[in-house]
C-alpha cells in the first residue's frame, strides 16, 4: 500500500510539473522511442508545493529552475513500466552559456525518475539536450526542450 500511494505521488509530481509550464516548448513534453517513451519538464522549483520539495531535498525558489526526466517502457500495463537510464544532460542560454546540469536518480518504490536543479534568470530561455541510455538498451536517446523561466 506504501509503494503505491508513493507511486501516486510521484505520479502528482510529474503532473504537476506538466502542468506549471509558464512557457511554450520547442518540443512535446513526451518523445517516443520504439519501446520508450522519454517524459521531459523544465518548470521553477517555487510552484512545487512544500512538502514535495521537503521529501526530495529540493530546494524551492522563483530563482531555481527543475528539470524532470522519466523513461518509460511499453508494457502490458497501460502506463508502461518506469525503467532506470543513463540520463545525462546540458543546458544553454540565448548566448551559448553553458548551464550546470548535475542529474540525480530518484528511486522511489517502482517509480525511477531524473531531476536536476539549477539557477535562473527572469525571462531566461534554456535549450536542454537530454541523452538517454536505457538500462536495457544500447541508445542513447536525444531529447531536446526549449523553456523560458520567469522569477519575477
Amino acid at each position: 500500500m506504501l509503494v503505491i500511494r508513493r507511486v501516486q505521488q510521484i505520479f502528482w509530481l510529474f503532473l504537476l510539473s506538466c502542468t506549471v509550464v509558464t512557457a511554450v516548448n520547442a518540443t512535446p513534453a513526451a518523445e517516443s522511442f520504439g519501446d520508450y517513451t522519454i517524459h521531459i519538464n523544465a518548470f521553477n522549483s517555487d510552484t512545487l508545493q512544500p512538502n514535495m520539495a521537503k521529501a526530495y531535498n529540493i530546494i524551492r525558489s522563483k530563482n531555481r529552475g527543475l528539470l524532470t526526466i522519466s523513461v518509460v517502457k511499453k508494457s502490458n500495463s497501460a502506463n508502461g513500466m518506469p525503467i532506470k537510464a543513463k540520463v545525462d544532460a546540458k543546458a544553454t542560454n540565448l548566448t551559448g552559456q553553458l548551464k550546470n546540469i548535475q542529474i540525480r536518480e530518484i528511486n522511489d518504490g517502482a517509480a525511477v525518475y531524473y531531476i536536476s536543479e539549477f539557477n535562473v534568470a527572469d525571462k531566461e530561455v534554456l535549450d536542454f539536450t537530454i541523452n538517454v541510455t536505457p538500462s536495457d538498451d544500447n541508445g542513447p536517446y536525444t531529447v531536446t526542450l526549449r523553456q523560458q523561466f520567469f522569477t519575477q
